[in-house]
């Protein structure tokens, strides 16, 4: 009884030991867990109040940027709200001027108005019986006028109106006659000292070329040898070549005729070189032949890149510089174009420096203008539409092609075109430029006095000066000097409309009043 007392007790105090024990563990790591808890809170919390710090800063940087903003178009509304009121105030300054301005007006005319009252009122008072006398005295006289003239009031007015009319139609040709001449004469003078400017600084020599080659030879022997052992040699040379060699009586000489100037400058250099060689057969004529064409093509383009570098032209395309070394030996009208080219380039370029016009555009055109004509054996139509087609071909400037087209049109689409055509003209029509022949002289000679004598009045008509002026014989019962005036300008008219020419043609009308009488 007592041992089981014992156990339990012993049980009792096991089981408050261990519900002691248990409580202060459970406590322990209650302690334990709050602590984490505690810490844990203590961090978030310190993370939450740093958020807000962050937030807080950037809220003040956003409020403050904004504020700067506002405050700068505050400032920018201000000075434009000061702006306006300073032009308020100037427009409120100019309407008082103009109101102080308009009450001066105002009262001067006022002031006026005043004045023609006064003097309306003073007028008034004339007396009508002294209306009616001079009413009364004007009918009288204009009666007595309509007895002596034998014309009434109207017939008289008529009459006068007619005189008036011819009287100032009269006088308006005369001013208008006038007029032109003086522009005229102020137009021809600043043209002439541009052209004459431009040709005196461009001195050239008078052409001296012929279109028909000679080669000179040794001895008439060599003439034997070119024709060779039943003409071998000669038509070895003839296919070689290209052209037709024409052996003649002319002593120590052979003559080159051919259509294209480049074989008839092959067929002459090969020529030279066989007779200076001595050896001519038909193998060693087409040996030299080639070898000279080979040569003239070097030539050709040197040539022509000599020119490009005299003229001061650039940029031009090297098939360009080809052709425009083969004008070397073209001729128009016994005048090398080569050289009639370079003359228009350096014309057109000077007077395209004295008006302001585009000097580049004017030489360029000028040297190109007649480039077709390296080309008109091989292709068919105008040398100005061939020359023009080739240049845009190779690329030039189409300024440039557009004044190679141009140059032999009535119409010009640009100053550069004119200052070209016009070039062309003065070049071809210097003294010793080109040869004509005498029909096309006399053809020339006899339109242009036909021109003049188609028209009303005229007596007689000369061309003079190579045709280079027209004069007119009028008679003068017919045409007065007015209509002299009116005459020449109609026929000028008329020459630009039906003829071609080359620069200008000057129309002289004279009329001559004669009075005989005879004393017996």
């Amino acid at each position: 009884m007592d041992s089981t007392i014992i156990v339990i007790l012993a049980v009792l105090a096991g089981l408050g030991l261990g519900a002691i024990g248990g409580y202060f563990g459970l406590r322990g790591l209650t302690s334990k867990s709050r602590a984490e808890a505690e810490s844990e809170a203590t961090q978030v919390l310190d993370e939450a109040r740093e958020a807000e710090r962050r937030i807080l800063l950037d809220a003040k940087e956003e409020a403050f940027k904004v504020r700067s903003e506002h405050e700068g178009e505050v400032r920018e509304r201000r000075t434009e709200i000061q702006r306006t009121e300073q032009r308020l105030a100037n427009r409120e300054e100019n309407v008082d001027r103009r109101a102080s301005n308009l009450e001066k007006r105002e009262k001067g005319l006022t002031d006026k108005e005043q004045a023609a009252e006064e003097l309306r009122e003073e007028l008034g008072l004339i007396n009508e019986k002294e209306v009616l006398r001079l009413e009364e005295l004007a009918e009288k006289e204009g009666l007595r006028l309509e007895e002596l003239a034998q014309l009434s009031m109207s017939e008289a007015r008529d009459e006068l109106i007619h005189r008036a009319e011819e009287e100032t139609r009269h006088e308006l040709a005369v001013i208008y006659r006038n007029e032109e001449q003086r522009a005229r004469e102020e137009a021809d003078e600043k043209a002439r000292d541009i052209i004459s400017l431009a040709i005196q600084r461009l001195a050239s020599d008078v052409v001296s070329e012929a279109t028909i080659t000679n080669v000179p030879l040794p001895t008439d022997e060599m003439k034997g040898r070119i024709i060779g052992r039943e003409g071998r040699n000669i038509r070895a040379i003839e296919k070689a070549t290209g052209v037709d060699l024409i052996i003649d009586d002319t002593p120590e000489a052979v003559t080159i005729s051919c259509f294209d100037p480049i074989r008839r400058e092959v067929a002459r250099l090969a020529i030279t070189k066989l007779v200076a060689d001595g050896r001519i057969h038909p193998a060693r004529i087409e040996e030299i032949v080639i070898k000279t064409q080979q040569d003239l093509d070097q030539t050709i383009r040197k040539m022509g890149e000599q020119t490009i570098l005299d003229v001061g032209v650039r940029g031009i395309n090297p098939e360009l510089v080809k052709l425009l070394g083969r004008l070397k030996y073209r001729f128009s009208y016994g005048e090398n174009v080569l050289q009639h080219s370079i003359e228009v380039a350096r014309l057109a370029g000077m007077m395209a420096g004295e008006i302001g016009a585009n000097v580049k555009v004017a030489t360029a055109g000028g040297l190109l203008h007649d480039i077709g004509k390296a080309l008109t054996h091989e292709v068919d139509g105008p040398h100005a539409e061939i020359g023009a087609d080739v240049a845009t071909k190779n690329n030039a400037p189409e300024h440039v092609c557009t004044t190679i087209r141009e140059h032999h049109d009535d119409d010009h689409s640009s100053p550069e075109s004119f200052l070209v055509a016009a070039a062309d003209a003065i070049s071809a029509a210097r003294p010793g430029s080109r040869r004509d022949t005498v029909e096309h002289y006399i053809q020339r000679l006899e339109a242009l006095e036909e021109v003049g004598m188609a028209f009303d009045g005229v007596e007689k008509v000369f061309a003079i000066q190579a045709g280079r002026e027209i004069r007119i014989m009028v008679k003068p019962q017919t045409i007065d000097d007015v209509a002299a005036n009116k005459l020449a300008r109609d026929v000028s008219k008329k020459i630009e409309e039906t003829l071609a020419y080359p620069g200008q043609i000057k129309v002289t009308v004279i009329r001559e009043s004669r009075a005989v009488e005879y004393a017996r």
